[in-house]
């Protein structure tokens, strides 16, 4: 049985980042940690007694394709009916359109919680809400108040539309068309890779569509953003007919089987009824405010997965008696041997760290949104958005490893299905690929976020988690883990000179260790925060705490993580340093 680490996200939220940071990024001061901790009570109350119980049964069952439309699982419909009815989708979206206006830290640490009870159902309202904010940010009054309100309210689900057959992450030979026809356009054109494209939650699925007016320039330039519902609305706000919009097929996938990823075929005749969103050749812009919302989304999902997965082995760990641990009298649970604590150890560290981290990213972003003044605001959008494609790649490339190394801990029985270990290996892996591939991340990283100002942010991000750290005082349980996240910063800085030098002199050698180097980014960051949060525990320990086994905690899972996971950080700084030009030289042909 899942159960929601509730203790974990109110100590991020109200020791490591801090109620009162919160409560100033919010506009009106709107905000408490009584409100965040009754929305996160009930949040995992519904993750525990709704969505992880039907997740083995979306599994098994799946989404089902017709002519007449995908069919859900009927629990999962149910599922569904319960999220609305409770209010969920109208967590994080604006009030003026019938949102509760949550900061997007809290809704982070919200979403985990569906996504480790049920990834699938999960992946609906994330894409719905990526849709909300797309609109909110560039679309017309008209449209706005022709679609959000019943999106807000989860009445109607959303969408976002980029890939074709041809066109996967190369989105400047996008080909689908777009004709003007008085208020509106005519779409034609196919897209593929859609998730929740089609179902049966909803009555209308409002679909954010990338495509080409006639007549514009190629490539990523000339690109405009549609919005094309499944059934048209009516000025009064009610259903029409069905326009052309069609779900081809959906994808038989490795795992997420009750998430219909569909192939979607625009204007089989007249063309489908689409609106342009914003100014027409700037589709990919808008688009990217869809992108980074789902980037952010999708890197929680693999921390999400590894907790889990982690807590899933734990249970097994403790009942699975298998051999004598060195010093036992006799047989005990495998909990006990050295190599399945090292295991559990990384697992629960490399979740802490990711989730710590996730939520300092979006506690940014509300920063930048809502800070006190504009110098504040600009300089915390830049540190989320700096972090944003770590938190996706880094997160999503641990959660591949800490699902595997739960798989690991059941040993033989894990790779039954009957376990549910592989459900969450399987499930994961598409988490790396979604919303551009990590090394589209580290691209992105590398050539955007640390060339562009020459690693300005990433440095001064890096000064004031020394200068945090620089403080622990020598004497304290911290003292070690503080040492070792200060030597893990002191690596990056050198890293972040090294790739810079790179990308001025050798640019294709620069792009080649990009990953190791966003990995090296989340390693270190993660660590730091891992260190912050040790600190903390130091200190609660010594005074007249009543958790002490949860600061105890937190303590021996940073200490693990500095003596077991941060001395990576020293061969991916040297890769960066020195792997280049074996990836530059390569001759393809001899592959």
């Amino acid at each position: 049985m899942y159960r929601a680490p509730l203790r974990d996200l109110r100590f991020v939220l109200h020791e490591l980042i801090g109620e009162a940071s919160i409560a100033a990024s919010v506009p009106g001061g709107d905000y408490s940690a009584e409100l965040a901790d009754a929305i996160l009570e009930e949040a995992g109350r519904f993750a525990e007694e709704v969505l992880d119980p039907i997740n083995r049964a979306g599994d098994v069952e799946g989404a089902r394709w017709s002519a007449e439309g995908v069919r859900m699982p009927e629990s999962f419909r149910s599922a569904y009916a319960r999220f609305v009815a409770g209010g969920w989708s109208q967590l994080r979206a604006r009030p003026e359109w019938g949102g509760q206006g949550a900061p997007n830290v809290l809704g982070t640490a919200v979403e985990e919680l569906w996504a480790a009870a049920n990834l699938s159902f999960k992946l609906c309202p994330m894409l719905t809400q990526g849709a909300i904010e797309a609109l909110e940010h560039a679309g017309s009054p008209e449209l706005k108040a022709r679609f959000l309100p019943k999106m807000v309210t989860g009445e109607w689900t959303g969408t976002m539309n980029l890939s074709e057959p041809q066109s996967g992450s190369d989105l400047g030979t996008v080909r689908t068309r777009a004709v003007a026809e008085a208020d509106h356009y005519r779409l034609f054109g196919q897209k593929v890779f859609i998730t929740y494209g089609d179902h049966d939650y909803t009555e209308n699925i409002v679909h954010m569509v990338l495509a080409r007016i006639d007549g514009a320039v190629a490539g990523t330039r000339g690109l405009s953003l549609f919005v094309v519902p499944k059934r048209l609305v009516n000025a009064d706000g009610s259903l029409g007919a069905h326009n052309e919009v069609r779900c081809v097929s959906i994808e038989h996938k490795l795992g997420i089987h009750a998430s219909p990823t569909c192939v979607l075929a625009y204007g089989d005749e007249r063309g489908a009824v689409g609106y342009l969103v914003g100014e027409a050749n700037r589709g990919l812009e808008y688009m990217f405010v869809m992108m980074n919302a789902a980037r952010l989304a999708v890197g929680l999902e693999g921390y999400a997965l590894a907790d889990r997965a982690c807590q899933r082995a734990l249970d097994w760990a403790r009942s699975r008696i298998q051999g004598k641990p060195p010093g036992a009298a006799g047989p005990l649970p495998i909990v006990h041997h050295p190599d399945v604590k090292r295991m559990l150890l990384t697992m629960r560290a490399g979740t802490e760290a990711a989730r710590a981290l996730a939520l300092y990213a979006a506690h940014q972003l509300d920063l930048g949104a809502g800070g006190a003044d504009a110098g504040r605001r600009a300089a915390a959008q830049a540190r989320g958005d700096l972090l944003i494609p770590i938190v996706k790649a880094w997160s999503t490339e641990l959660g591949i490893e800490l699902t595997s190394l739960g798989l690991q801990v059941h040993g033989g029985m894990g790779y039954v299905e009957e376990t549910g270990a592989a459900q969450y290996c399987r499930d994961v892996r598409i988490t790396t690929i979604y919303e551009g591939t990590t090394g589209i991340q580290a691209n992105d990283l590398v050539l955007r976020k640390i060339g562009r100002d020459r690693g300005g942010v990433m440095k001064a991000l890096t000064q004031e988690l020394r200068a945090e750290l620089g403080v622990v005082a020598p004497d304290s349980a911290a003292a070690p883990i503080a040492a070792a996240a200060l030597r893990g910063l002191g690596l990056l800085d050198e890293a972040t000179d090294d790739l810079l030098g790179l990308l001025e002199a050798r640019p294709a050698e620069g792009l080649g260790i990009a990953v190791p180097f966003l990995k090296l980014a989340g390693t270190v960051l993660g660590g730091a925060l891992m260190a912050r949060a040790a600190a903390i525990g130091a200190r609660a320990l010594d005074g007249a705490t009543s958790e002490r086994e949860f600061y105890a905690a937190k303590i021996q899972t940073a200490r693990f993580l500095a003596q077991n996971l941060l001395p990576a950080a020293l061969h991916l700084a040297a890769v960066v340093r020195g792997g280049g030009p074996s990836i530059d030289g390569a001759d393809p042909a001899l592959f």
